[in-house]
């Protein structure tokens, strides 16, 4: 370990924070990289899966499910990112119901985005390693998507 930061008891037994912490550190990354973009990395995902289900758009509960995210933080996250002309929010059918829709210069800046991701990716492989990083992301992909998790209780 590089760090001059002390481990303490609470992080060898704590998964929470352990999950927390290790979040921080690789956001800092990410977010360093897209920082030319004027991006966040949160800002960023959410770029990246409203252009991936440009087909059949989100609606707000859907695109939150997907994030894992509560909807009204999503709200929240999603309020910048409309003020700057990135994304619409188009009524469904329902009127209850709120799409998320990419703009084209959301478009655009989700092009500028993915490059700067690119430099992030590639740092967090070459110090973390490739393959560890693979094992990893599916480790946490599979823990973001399990709803036992979500409470203590089934």
């Amino acid at each position: 370990m590089a760090s001059t930061a002390k481990l303490s008891i609470a992080d060898m037994h704590c998964n929470a924070t352990a999950l927390r912490k290790a979040s921080r550190r690789v956001t800092q990354l990410y977010d360093d990289a897209l920082a030319p973009t004027g991006l966040r990395s949160t800002q960023f995902a959410i770029l990246v899966e409203v252009a991936d289900a440009a087909e059949k758009p989100f609606t707000m509960a859907e695109l939150a499910a997907t994030l894992v995210i509560e909807r009204s933080a999503l709200g929240h996250t999603l309020r910048p990112l409309e003020r700057d002309g990135l994304i619409v929010l188009q009524e469904g059918e329902d009127r209850r119901q709120r799409h998320v829709v990419l703009t084209p210069k959301g478009k655009a800046k989700c092009r500028e985005g993915v490059r700067a991701w690119q430099t992030a990716q590639d740092r967090f492989e070459e110090v973390f390693g490739r393959s560890e990083a693979n094992a990893l992301r599916s480790t946490l992909l599979s823990l973001a998507y399990n709803d036992r998790l979500a409470k203590v209780k089934d």
